[in-house]
């Protein structure tokens, strides 16, 4: 790890204006600075920020302040009551002690858990453009099938984004030009011959809240997470489905995939297949074959685009029981 410089955030104008790394619980970036991959000049720390806290919104949805802790989030009795996918998708990620120091800001922009990329001895486009993908020839098992490019198949590692893709969150953000709102599906970028830009995300702006509409009546949601061991693992592959039932008809569905994409995958495809349809077997596997129609399994993980298909025919089946 190199010497930086480190101060600390009063305002988020200040944070904004500051020109260095921001930094809230360090669950990604401190790891990624002591393995060289990230080598910031400057530090700044914004945890004294007033940005963690879980609030009722405008029109009966949520705001998500960009410091709230995951396990506080994962807990909060709304989310839990209203918004179960995304608190089923916190409290499977990463463990206890990381769930209390990773924050909501912090989960959005953490980094691939990409071997090649982790490991500076080895070529990477997303850490050094230009470089080569040594995922494209190497053990590609983890990597995507989903949104991948010559240049990169990093998968995204979130499990709260994946579950916030699928509830159409929207992420508000605080820069040099004023503040402005993206919804999360525009949010991030796949890799195409730019796999260094992950987000839209410009110089000095920053993630201040995350905003979460409110559901309609009868909506439904669940988190799968299918991996190789049962806790402290990022998946290989998972589902986050949030759909309005009327009786036993699927009248609105919201679907999107961890573990499979370059990026939070949502499925426009599977909606599309799902929604007017009767719940059930026949409807569910339609939808998983549209989802992943356009998957490209590389040497190793072929195996992932079975996996999605079943991860979301058995959420669906779980969600509208």
């Amino acid at each position: 790890m190199q010497v930086f410089r480190y101060s600390q955030a009063r305002t988020v104008e200040g944070a904004v204006r500051s020109a260095g790394t921001l930094i809230a619980g360090g669950t990604t970036l401190v790891d990624l600075m002591k393995l060289n991959v990230l080598q910031p000049e400057a530090v700044v720390d914004i945890n004294g920020l007033p940005l963690d806290k879980v609030e009722t919104a405008a029109g009966g949805g949520l705001k998500i302040g960009a410091l709230v802790r995951n396990s506080d989030l994962a807990w909060n009795t709304t989310v839990k009551e209203k918004y179960a996918v995304l608190s089923e998708a916190l409290l499977s990620g990463a463990s206890p002690q990381l769930r209390n120091m990773a924050t909501t800001g912090g989960n959005l922009l953490q980094k691939t858990r990409c071997y090649y990329y982790r490991d500076t001895n080895y070529a990477c486009n997303k850490r050094k453009p230009g470089s080569g993908c040594s995922a494209m020839d190497g053990f590609n098992r983890i990597h995507a099938v989903l949104g991948g490019s010559e240049h990169c198949v990093a998968t995204h590692p979130s499990d709260m984004a994946v579950a916030m893709m699928a509830l159409e969150a929207v992420v508000h953000v605080s820069g040099p030009k004023g503040e402005r709102a993206v919804e999360l599906e525009h949010f991030y970028l796949v890799p195409g011959d730019t796999p260094d830009k992950e987000n839209v995300l410009g110089p000095g702006e920053m993630i201040t809240h995350v905003t979460l509409p409110a559901l309609a009546g009868g909506t439904r949601s669940h988190y799968l997470k299918l991996r190789d061991r049962a806790q402290y693992e990022f998946a290989l592959a998972s589902a986050a489905v949030a759909v309005q039932m009327n009786g036993g008809q699927i009248a609105r569905a919201r679907v999107a995939f961890g573990g499979v994409g370059t990026k939070p995958w949502r499925s426009r495809e599977a909606e599309k297949a799902l929604e007017g349809q009767s719940a059930g077997a026949d409807a569910f596997a339609k939808a998983a074959e549209a989802a992943l129609a356009g998957a490209k399994p590389l040497q190793y993980n072929g195996f992932k685009v079975e996996l999605a298909k079943r991860a979301l025919v058995r959420t669906l089946s779980v969600v509208t029981a």
